[in-house]
């Protein structure tokens, strides 16, 4: 029995004797803020131990502070895409950088180096190659320029405070090859681990708080000293702050020091849940093997909790010691293992957050089991029977989980970290990573998974790297079931989970039934027997990849449900059941609910919300709309919107159907098939209809971070209008037509570089016409933006004898009723001085802005100023039977919102000096988005 004692004794001697044999970097730091200038000057001496089994010729460090330093960054173009242009715009005094003085080895001789092609790297190139097991000190000197940290939460603040995370050289890490990344805002440097020494001076009046063990501060000449000290540690983080905002609590082992607070919860109770916190982390864990853990705001907010951080601060739906609690463990969770753990954090991040989601759900189950999701306001009258009233507070990690896949976004575990759209780097896969841990402690059992993590973290802890194969390895010895799904399939795939039984036949002793594996994803799965709501029998069932048969014993169920207790994070959940008793097994009840719901899938939910629409003709017109949209995306939705028009007393409104088939991640990835109608007033007692079936095709490219869409859509719109008698003489045009429409549209949808071209072709009984769009949007290095459209149109046929269907310049007739006119009749008045950017693009009211033959314009503008602009527009046009004719007109632009919110103030046109004429009031023109739905999509799309 002593000989497998004796074989770990060896084994842990091993690692340390390799740890000893290799070595430990040595970096030594003395650094000096000048709170003035908000830079650091430094000198660094770093002794680099190649850990690897090959000889270096060159070495890497990162250099995430220069990040800032100009707009032709990593960091600047993700903020781009993100459509985040501060840091764009930022002036020189907010921007930071690294200015590096010299590099020199142990003999003082200057050293090759360069900044690694404008990347947040310095590649430094050895005189001769660094063999296995040797090492070599460098001695670094530079000034650290810090940003302003309203970019990224790092840098100086407007207060006189500072967050210092990431801001010195660090080495970049080989393992058989350079892990070289750029800093992102994604808070995943990859660096080898240090024991690192640090001098810091800092200027008097400043707190400070560290992860570091450090000494007493001490007065010197340039303001306050002190010495930080960290072995194995990756970097050193410093909080510095006017008033002292962070406290220390005691653990049986090492010191917190945290800011974290919650508004009614005292210092002794905080205390007091921390301890709590720590028990439950080691003994999940282990012991953390540092003597300080420092547990920020600025960390909380950099990754927090989306139920508490969503919320305005006067709604407080938690107690305030679950509130503390469920922060502190979601912030600490990262410190502890993001200090001990030293996986790639940008290529295997996953695990990392498998484990920290996994122990926020174990620890809400063992110390909070009835919390519910929305906390006291599921005792509210009137939304306590909603369903998310009646979700308890782990569902939220399903839920949020399940949107980017109802959105056909979601990536798989094991995508880069750069890689991931913001929603799911932030968000989704987190929690989909906990949740495939709690799927898998429900498949193995729970206490293996716990026994599995505390064996990683314990073997694994503050070894120099650590990957995923080591997590598998300590997953699969736990187990002896065969789990190479949970890595192949869970993780490794984006395939969605989707199971429902199809046929239930009961016999007097047994049960069979036809389980359906709806998307091929080879997981096992979950059936559970009720009988008056009381789980009598549970069963699980795999390697199903099609349909599989299976027979259970009848132990008196009336009811069966797949994956009842909803540990598989699985896509549609509504099918999952069959009733045993009763002639209508597999009917389910109708469900009336107000405004929006989550799904509840053992009812058929219709929902109802107010509206309230206007037009100049229709006056304020409130309305119901019933639909069937849920807060997850659905693929088949309806909406029927019944309004009454106080202006034209009747009733209009609209209704409509849509089917979305998602196809693939990328390329063609969707089809849309839509009927839609449609009823209101385009002048006074003047009535239109639209009735219109179309399907569209779309298509993306492989980079889901990329904004590019392209869109095939196919349409018909039947119109019919029924005029009033009084202004019948004034309508040239048939009162009822329809319009076959064919549009191909090209968007990439950046904010620093936007383009976008559309081609459309239309045909109906008395015209054929297309028309070619494209436009371009530049922000440029000087922050100015440049903005050009281009216009064609020509028709191939055009029997119409009508300006009705003819091109315009400006306000077109919208005889397909697309565009969201407040007023589209109106020739005078503030309604006809809404400007929407559509054929023509100008802003000048011209003279015969019509065109029957064909009409090419170009609208350009750029900035003065921020949001101020110059616009220009040219164009030329020509009816039947007249001479082609050339027209202009510019002014000034505000561009508060580009598409939303716009103002345009001419100035000359072929109209004269329009700014000097009379009435200039009723020549401004105006962009104006009222829609909630647009709107929403403005911040929505920095999500995906």
């Amino acid at each position: 029995m002593a000989l497998p004692q004796f074989s770990l004794r060896i084994t842990l001697l091993l690692f340390v004797v390799q740890g000893f044999l290799w070595g430990q970097h040595k970096n030594h730091i003395t650094a000096t803020l000048d709170g003035t200038a908000k830079e650091i000057q430094i000198q660094q001496r770093f002794t680099y131990v190649n850990q690897s089994g090959t000889s270096l010729s060159e070495l890497y460090f990162n250099d995430w502070n220069h990040a800032y330093a100009n707009k032709n960054t990593a960091l600047t173009k993700r903020f781009g895409e993100e459509f985040n242009r501060s840091l764009h715009f930022a002036d020189t005094e907010e921007r930071g950088y690294t200015a590096i003085k010299s590099i020199v080895d142990k003999a003082y001789a200057e050293l090759d180096w360069n900044r690694a092609g404008n990347r947040d790297l310095i590649r430094i190139s050895l005189p001769k190659p660094l063999l296995p097991g040797d090492s070599l000190t460098l001695f670094f000197t530079y000034t650290v320029k810090l940003p302003d940290a309203k970019f990224t939460s790092y840098g100086f603040k407007p207060d006189g405070g500072y967050y210092l995370k990431d801001w010195y050289l660090t080495p970049a890490v080989f393992d058989g090859t350079w892990k070289l990344y750029d800093n992102m805002n994604l808070d995943d440097l990859y660096t080898g681990v240090a024991e690192t020494t640090l001098h810091f001076t800092y200027p008097e009046g400043l707190f400070l708080a560290t992860n570091f063990n450090e000494s007493a501060p001490a007065s010197s000449p340039q303001g306050q000293y002190i010495q930080l000290y960290g072995t194995q540690r990756k970097n050193c983080e410093i909080v510095l702050n006017r008033e002292k905002q962070f406290t220390r609590y005691s653990a049986p082992t090492f010191t917190v020091s945290t800011d974290l607070e919650v508004k009614k919860y005292d210092v002794l109770s905080r205390g007091l849940s921390i301890l709590k916190i720590i028990r439950f982390l080691e003994e999940k864990l282990g012991q953390y093997p540092h003597s300080t853990l420092l547990v920020s705001e600025i960390a909380y907010n950099k990754a927090p909790l989306y139920s508490f951080s969503q919320l305005p601060g006067f709604i407080r739906p938690y107690e305030e010691e679950f509130q503390f609690e469920l922060k502190f463990l979601n912030t600490a969770i990262r410190s502890f293992l993001g200090e001990t753990v030293f996986m790639d954090p940008r290529a295997e991040r996953w695990v990392i957050d498998a484990i920290s989601i996994y122990l926020m759900i174990t620890y809400v189950e063992e110390q909070y089991p009835h919390q519910k999701w929305v906390g006291k306001l599921s005792k509210l009258w009137g939304f306590r029977n909603f369903h998310v009233a009646q979700m308890a507070f782990n569902d939220q990690y399903t839920f949020l989980s399940m949107i980017p896949v109802r959105k056909n976004v979601d990536q798989a575990l094991n995508t880069r970290n750069d890689s991931l759209i913001k929603f799911n780097q932030k968000i989704a896969n987190s929690y989909k990573a906990g949740l495939g841990l709690s799927y898998l402690a429900e498949y193995i059992g729970e206490k293996k998974i716990d026994s599995s993590i505390q064996t990683f973290y314990t073997t694994y802890h503050l070894q120099p790297r650590v990957n995923v194969s080591d997590f598998r390895k300590t997953l699969e010895q736990c187990t002896d079931k065969d789990i190479s799904w949970f890595f192949e399939e869970y993780v490794a795939s984006d395939k969605k989970i989707d199971f429902m039984l199809k046929k239930v036949q009961k016999t007097e002793d047994s049960i069979s039934l036809i389980i359906k594996n709806k998307r091929g994803t080879t997981v096992p799965v979950s059936l559970f027997g009720l009988q008056n709501d009381t789980v009598v029998s549970q069963y699980w069932f795999s390697d199903i990849t099609t349909e599989k048969t299976v027979t259970i014993p009848n132990k008196g169920e009336e009811r069966l449900v797949l994956n009842y207790n909803q540990k598989i994070p699985e896509f549609n959940q509504r099918d999952n059941w069959k009733t045993l008793n009763g002639f209508f097994s597999g009917s389910k009840k109708l469900q009336f609910r107000f405004l929006k719901d989550t799904e509840n899938p053992y009812y058929r939910q219709i929902f109802y919300v107010p509206t309230l629409s206007f037009n100049t003709y229709d006056g304020l017109a409130p309305g119901l709309k019933f639909h069937n949209r849920t807060f997850l995306e659905r693929l088949f939705t309806y909406t029927i919107s019944p309004a009454y028009s106080f202006s034209e007393q009747t009733f209009i409104g609209n209704a409509g159907v849509t089917y979305k088939k998602y196809h693939n991640k990328t390329g063609f990835y969707l089809s849309t098939y839509s009927l839609s109608g449609a009823t209101s007033h385009f002048q006074v007692n003047s009535r239109f209809t639209t009735f219109t079936p179309a399907v569209s095709f779309n298509w993306r490219p492989h980079d889901l971070i990329a904004n590019q869409r392209k869109t095939l859509l196919l349409r018909y719109r039947n119109v019919t209008r029924n005029i009033d008698e009084t202004i019948a003489n004034t309508i040239d045009t048939k009162p009822d037509y329809g319009v076959f429409n064919v549009q191909y549209t090209d968007v990439n949808n950046n904010i620093l570089h936007y383009t976008s071209w559309l081609l459309d072709a239309q045909h109906s009984s008395d015209f054929t016409k297309i028309a070619f769009e494209a436009e371009y949007r530049k922000l440029l290095h000087n922050n100015r933006q440049v903005n050009l459209r281009f216009y064609a149109g020509t028709f191939l046929r055009n029997k119409t004898g009508s300006d009705f269907f003819s091109f315009a310049l400006d306000r077109p007739t919208d005889y397909m009723f697309d565009l969201p006119y407040l007023g589209r009749s109106e020739g005078s008045g503030i309604y006809s001085q809404q400007v929407i950017i559509a054929e023509g693009g100008f802003k000048s009211k011209l003279n015969n802005p019509f065109a029957n033959d064909w009409m090419v314009t170009t609208n350009v503008s750029t900035s003065l100023w921020r949001w101020v602009e110059v616009y220009g527009d040219l164009g030329l046009l020509r009816s039947k039977g007249e001479n082609s004719r050339f027209v202009y007109d510019s002014g000034i632009r505000f561009n508060l919102v580009t598409d939303y919110f716009e103002l345009y103030f001419p100035v000359y046109s072929n109209n004269g000096w329009e700014i000097a004429q009379k009435g200039y009031t009723e020549r401004i023109r105006f962009v104006a988005t009222l829609s909630p739905k647009v709107l929403a999509g403005l911040f929505s799309r920095r999500w995906f």
